[in-house]
């Protein structure tokens, strides 16, 4: 049986994989085209967080099956024994391929309606598999779950989504956590500032159920975050609402991690480059311990 837990968090961090922002989004934050289709859509326009209960679904449908990183991230887990706690683990994206490596793995979230995914994905799957989940709601940046664990996961770049203070919340967490000899592996991305590429990217998404998207990602060099935005594909020529999704995602790059992981006593082991996320993205996986 799946086991659900809440905890009550510390503190609450804005615009994390996990937090709903207090108010939506205005169309006056949201940059280019993204923000001229919504100028365009007038009051049929609905705003809300990509990761408050209306984004929920659509965050699945974009992001939620992509198995980029899953690969390496799996086979690094594969070298290391025992359970596993996948935080800002959303609708499942990295936690099912966990637990098909036969791991107990506990799924930490803060996101109700991320988790009730999550839950729907586990009902569907073997009891076999389901029997070994833990799904915690609570904020990755201030947990407490009273035991420590082999192997911490942090994927799908989700750092980036935490502030200064919430990162500072995370690793103090993650160091309370990890077991002796244990790992925290992480993922970022940087931004290529010499790509030549335009500031706004626009990228059409299919997905179950007919469902289909447009999102546009703008950045701009110099930028401290980028603004992802998401329409439908298929906008009716009616008066009908529109739902319109979208979020603030900072740009971290993986010297500026590292040097916070070493003040926080956690020393990055190695370096694991991702596969390329379009021209400009350069992920990487950082595999981490506890200072000696």
């Amino acid at each position: 049986m799946t086991t659900t837990l809440t905890t009550t968090p510390l503190t609450t961090t804005p615009l994390t994989t996990t937090t709903a922002p207090t108010s939506p989004t205005t169309p006056t934050t949201i940059p280019g085209r993204a923000g001229e289709l919504l100028a365009r859509l007038g009051s049929r326009a609905v705003t809300g967080d990509l990761y408050a209960e209306a984004g929920a679904q659509v965050y699945h449908d974009v992001a939620g099956r992509s198995t980029h990183e899953v690969r390496e991230l799996t086979g690094l887990v594969r070298t290391l024994p025992g359970d596993v706690l996948d935080l800002a683990a959303g609708s499942g994206r990295l936690t099912m391929p966990l637990l098909a490596l036969g791991r107990r793995v506990t799924a930490l979230d803060l996101s109700p309606y991320m988790l009730r995914l999550l839950e729907d994905r586990l009902a569907a799957a073997p009891a076999a598999l389901r029997e070994r989940c833990t799904v915690v709601e609570a904020d990755m940046s201030a947990f407490a779950l009273g035991r420590a664990f082999p192997v911490i996961v942090l994927g799908t770049t989700s750092v980036s989504l935490l502030d200064e203070r919430g990162r500072t919340g995370l690793y103090r967490a993650v160091r309370r956590h990890l077991a002796p000899g244990g790992r925290f592996l992480l993922s970022t991305v940087g931004m290529d500032t010499d790509s030549g590429q335009p500031a706004e990217a626009e990228l059409v998404v299919e997905a179950e159920a007919g469902r289909a998207y447009r999102m546009f990602e703008h950045w701009a060099v110099g930028d401290s975050a980028r603004t992802v935005t998401v329409f439908p594909a298929r906008i009716p020529d009616d008066d009908s609402p529109v739902q319109v999704t979208t979020t603030s995602v900072g740009v971290l790059p993986a010297t500026l991690l590292e040097a916070e992981l070493a003040a926080a006593g956690l020393t990055v082991r190695a370096r694991h480059p991702l596969p390329a996320v379009g021209s400009r993205h350069h992920d990487v996986l950082l595999e981490t311990e506890v200072t000696p």
